[in-house]
């Protein structure tokens, strides 16, 4: 279709096209963040991002056959092929996302961690660059799921001195004083009773944290994954989890300054988890 209206006054460069397309909910209502991704014919990412407070997206690509994903949280991903000519406006219309079926929950009952298959990550910016990436290897946890997920508690223990980010002197530092400080405050512990729904398989976990010897609120984004069988026929549930902490809350101030002024380690860390749970017992 030619360009026309609003589009005519859009830059388009030799040898490509433009493309657009809105996203809808089934109550016509703009999905606005969804996320698009343009893929050529053998499945290379061209361009990609978000759509506007409109639901809509205007891109130019190279003449040329290409995929096109749309994916919004709560929604089953949209996907199309589409051909863009030289100087013309290929345009997908308005385009429909359908409400995906969310994973089942789990039982209500006791379910405990499985350190095994699962990490408490972290990773923290380093003299102002790369980020460095760490883990606690001993950890453990029990989590009782009431008959409506909301009505759920949850309580983690995490062993400070296991702390390893590959580097023993490094690590020997973090245990110390000037961090961790192991000796006084040998565990991390986490307590939850606020699980609240934020559509689909997204949960906020709110709670006490206690580091340092000081007990702040966090809130954990959360995704609930589901539920599976391991190897041996047991049923284990699945989720992911990232939160933001940061080291002056909890009374970690140490800090060395480079000669720059940037400091050698970053006042943010950042928390990953990737859980696991079986049933008690």
């Amino acid at each position: 279709m030619a360009r026309a209206g609003a589009l005519s006054a859009f830059t388009v460069p030799p040898n490509a096209g433009a493309l657009s397309c809105r996203v809808l909910d089934p109550v016509n209502e703009p999905v606005r963040n969804a996320e698009f991704v343009v893929s050529d014919a053998v499945g290379r990412k061209v361009v990609g991002g978000g759509t506007d407070p409109f639901g809509s997206f205007v891109t130019t690509v190279p003449t040329g056959e290409y995929r096109l994903a749309v994916s919004a949280e709560g929604f089953t991903p949209y996907r199309a092929s589409v051909t863009v000519g030289e100087d013309t406006h290929a345009s997908l219309g308005d385009v429909t996302l359908q409400v995906a079926q969310p994973p089942a929950l789990p039982r209500p009952g006791e379910w405990e961690v499985d350190p095994q298959h699962s990490s408490v990550g972290f990773s923290a910016r380093h003299i102002g660059l790369a980020r460095i990436h760490g883990r606690f290897n001993s950890f453990a946890g029990v989590i009782r799921l009431g008959e409506r997920m909301e009505d759920s508690a949850m309580h983690v223990v995490i062993d400070a001195a296991s702390i390893d980010t590959a580097v023993k002197m490094r690590d020997d530092h973090l245990r110390s004083g000037d961090f961790l400080d192991v000796a006084r405050f040998p565990t991390m512990e986490f307590y939850s009773d606020r699980f609240v729904h934020k559509g689909g398989s997204r949960w906020a976990i709110s709670g006490g944290l206690t580091l340092h010897g000081v007990t702040r609120t966090v809130t954990l984004d959360a995704e609930y994954l589901g539920i599976g069988q391991g190897l041996e026929g047991e049923t284990r549930v699945a989720c992911r989890a990232s939160t933001e902490l940061h080291r002056d809350d909890f009374t970690i101030t140490w800090q060395t300054m480079l000669a720059r002024g940037i400091a050698a380690v970053g006042h943010s860390i950042q928390v990953d988890l990737d859980i696991q749970v079986i049933p008690k017992g």
